[in-house]
């Protein structure tokens, strides 16, 4: 089992930056691919960003929608993700869920979620 606590997120003007960053408590966390989903209301919810097994590269996945505007990062040692942020848009509003052992690929899916938190972007 694993338990996801994400932290950042707040409201902020359009074209500024937030960090959200996700704290797991499980202890193989390095080999789970790890990732960032959200859901806006009266939408399903969607894919942002993905993040794969340190020992394999690290490497990353973005939808288009964020391409170029969010980075996301691990630090292992911390068991932690991150989701920085920037140039963010008001149909960027949404509660963000973090997400472990991650599945990505036409219909991206994940095993654990946390409880979410909402970024909100005003224009």
């Amino acid at each position: 089992q694993v338990q996801l606590v994400e932290s950042g997120g707040g409201l902020v003007q359009a074209g500024g930056s937030l960090r959200l960053s996700c704290a797991a408590s499980r202890r193989s966390f390095s080999d789970d691919p790890m990732g960032w989903f959200r859901q806006a209301p009266g939408k399903e919810r969607e894919f942002v960003a993905a993040i794969t097994f340190t020992w394999s590269g690290g490497k990353t996945y973005y939808a288009d929608s964020v391409k170029g505007r969010f980075t996301i990062s691990r630090d292992d040692a911390k068991n932690t993700v991150y989701l920085q942020m920037n140039s963010l848009k008001p149909e960027d509003t949404a509660v963000y869920y973090c997400a472990a052992r991650v599945v990505v690929g036409p219909n991206p899916r994940a095993d654990y979620w946390g409880q979410g938190t909402q970024v909100t972007v005003s224009s």
